[in-house]
């Protein structure tokens, strides 16, 4: 499976984006193109990743909903509402069937996972991780999310 990861760091507009299984990455994170909402509702997630196909260039302002394999948002005070409740309910409802939040507590990340029930078409929580996340689905992933420390 060839994937690209697509990040949107805090306080930048500029975007950039890192690559897994040697595919070429999207430079950016853009919207959701085809999910419930408006386009002044299409959630732009803090990272995302989508099957590479789907970037068509740097003019390229959303993705199918279906072409993303996850999102993840990072919560700060002033986004806490959206990333917890409403970002959440747009992608499940996009049918998008892997959803990180990340929070800050005390000082150290704590990954919330989710996984789309369809039936509902809304998300169960499938595990909190505060020293290291390691999964399988949607893909391998290990992180030591105490190397924080050492930044």
């Amino acid at each position: 499976m060839n994937l690209a990861v697509g990040l949107l760091p805090r306080g930048l507009t500029a975007r950039n984006g890192a690559a897994l299984s040697g595919s070429a990455a999207p430079s950016r994170c853009p919207g959701l193109l085809h999910g419930p909402g408006t386009v002044s509702e299409r959630p732009e997630p803090d990272v995302c990743v989508i099957q590479v196909e789907a970037d068509h260039g740097p003019d390229q302002t959303a993705y199918e909903a279906g072409d993303v394999l996850l999102v993840v948002e990072v919560v700060s005070p002033d986004s806490e509402e959206r990333d917890r409740k409403r970002k959440p309910q747009l992608y499940a409802e996009a049918g998008i069937a892997h959803f990180w939040r990340i929070e800050n507590q005390t000082g150290r990340p704590t990954v919330y996972v989710y996984g789309l029930d369809p039936a509902t078409t809304s998300y169960a929580l499938t595990g909190i991780y505060h020293d290291r996340l390691k999964l399988s689905v949607p893909f391998e992933v290990d992180i030591d999310l105490t190397e924080v420390d050492a930044l």
